[in-house]
């Protein structure tokens, strides 16, 4: 029987959860995930959870916040006057604006406001999560 091994393309549908139980993501009701092993498609722990499966196969994976999206890095906050927002539009506590870099667009989000100033928060919203995947391998290959 075929096992999953770096460089293969797989399909997997998978649902995600927090520590405390909440669902945070699903391929439920859509098409399943494809990546391939290896690529770095996926967070590491995700990627690596699949090598050596078999198709059919179910597993829970739960993964740290090293192999996930990482510890939160304070230097990643910072605050700046409203009238510095690439938009007219109001922001509210959430909002994402993705800042312009030389390595391209990097998204940032709206955590604290007052009148004139906004939080801006580059960190993953899942840093720091330990995260639980419930994931079944459909397919290896085309």
């Amino acid at each position: 029987m075929l096992v999953a091994k770096e460089g293969d393309k797989v399909k997997v549908h998978y649902k995600g959860f927090l520590e405390d139980g909440e669902l945070f993501d699903s391929s439920e009701g859509q098409e399943p995930l494809e990546f391939v092993l290896g690529e770095m498609m996926v967070i590491k722990g995700f990627d690596q959870g699949v090598i050596g499966m078999k198709i059919g196969q179910s597993k829970r994976l739960t993964i740290p916040p090293h192999e996930a999206y990482g510890t939160r890095n304070e230097q990643m906050v910072g605050k700046v006057e409203r009238a510095q927002l690439p938009t007219d539009e109001a922001p509210e506590i959430g909002t994402i604006y993705n800042l312009n870099t030389p390595e391209g667009p990097f998204p940032v989000r709206v955590i604290e406001m007052d009148e004139t100033s906004v939080t801006l928060d580059g960190n993953h919203p899942l840093a720091e999560q330990t995260l639980i995947f419930d994931i079944e391998l459909l397919g290896i290959g085309e």
